[in-house]
């Protein structure tokens, strides 16, 4: 019985980290097994973890002071 609670805990876990959300001005480069796989825009992203790893990257400007 406990191990059972343990387990499905654990999968809960496991599906609740595979889920992503992507803002407007971001995207997100997948790595497959460490490899470039592809690009995602936004929205809900499903990155199976273990497998695969995201980086989000913003498209926003970046203004910086010059003296």
């Amino acid at each position: 019985m406990d191990a059972t609670i343990i387990i499905l805990i654990l999968l809960g876990l496991l599906l609740f980290s595979a889920f992503n959300i992507l803002r407007e001005y971001e995207r997100g480069v997948i790595f497959m097994l460490g490899r470039y796989w592809k690009v995602k825009g936004p929205g809900l992203i499903i990155v199976i973890p273990g497998i695969q790893k995201m980086v989000k990257v913003s498209l926003r400007t970046v203004v910086m002071d010059v003296p």
